[in-house]
């Protein structure tokens, strides 16, 4: 096992300011490689990024043997913390759910992300604390992020949702969950309510209309994500790229913004 102590409580502590903690999510070793080096803090994964970039869809479906793989590469070559975006656990059952993140921490990972999706609280109340249990087994000190998807998926009516991810904020909580991500929410009345009701650090994910860093900030937030927006912008450049070289085989337009071969390589070289 990769025991990482020293990282796990500097991960802890990124969420504890006085910076806004601003995570770009990678989906394999050589992304989360370049995000160190252009300064991220720490390293995030994104599940749908890390499922596309081995040919699967997000949503669960990715086999736990490949996230695995997967946060084995990305660990060996980064020095910062490393979170990883378990989905639901890849399990409703939350022994099983519980299990699979262990693989991860022995990897050498330090925290998750847990959602509740369209799933009963309870369930994901269960998962959190079957994943403490087993991050106190590791003796990894284990970041758990509890994402919530009230206002990603709509869960109740606009005038309840405050409401209800305080609720279950308050539920995570107890079950052991150190954070709350709130993914979808961009209205600014509604984060600052939501960071005033709860003591748990907040996470939102970018979204156009989310307001500016600064502002989030101010409004109590503690943690940005890109979520999978790099992973989909650079899936749509190298759309682009591609249907114009086998429309015209244009070559000009792959250079354009190009890194160097030079400059890859030798971010990748191990020191």
């Amino acid at each position: 096992m990769t025991s990482r102590p020293d990282t796990a409580s500097t991960f802890r502590a990124l969420h504890q300011g006085p910076d806004l903690l601003l995570l770009p999510n990678a989906w394999d070793a050589g992304s989360a490689r370049l995000f160190e080096s252009l300064g991220a803090k720490a390293i995030a994964t994104t599940s749908a990024g890390v499922a596309w970039a081995l040919g699967h869809p997000d949503g669960n479906a990715l086999p736990i043997d490949a996230l695995v793989a997967t946060v084995r590469a990305i660990a060996s070559v980064i020095r910062v913390p490393l979170t990883v975006d378990a989905e639901a656990g890849y399990s409703d059952d939350p022994a099983t759910a519980g299990e699979n993140v262990a693989r991860l921490l022995s990897e050498g990972a330090v925290g998750c992300n847990l959602e509740d999706g369209n799933g009963p609280p309870e369930l994901l109340a269960a998962k959190i604390e079957r994943v403490k249990q087993a991050g106190a087994r590791l003796g990894v000190d284990v970041f758990v992020n509890a994402r919530t998807d009230v206002y990603l998926r709509k869960l109740v009516p606009p005038e309840r949702r405050v409401e209800e991810t305080l609720s279950r904020a308050a539920r995570y909580q107890q079950a052991g969950a150190d954070g709350l991500f709130v993914a979808g929410i961009t209205d600014a009345a509604g984060i600052q309510a939501i960071t005033r009701g709860t003591s748990l650090p907040v996470n939102v994910l970018a979204r156009q209309d989310l307001p500016a860093p600064a502002e989030l900030q101010r409004l109590g937030v503690r943690r940005l994500s890109a979520g999978s927006a790099i992973s989909e912008a650079i899936w749509g450049r190298a759309s682009a790229l591609a249907s114009t070289f086998l429309r015209e085989g244009h070559s000009p337009s792959l250079f354009e913004a190009a890194a160097s071969y030079p400059s890859l390589n030798g971010l990748m070289t191990r020191k």
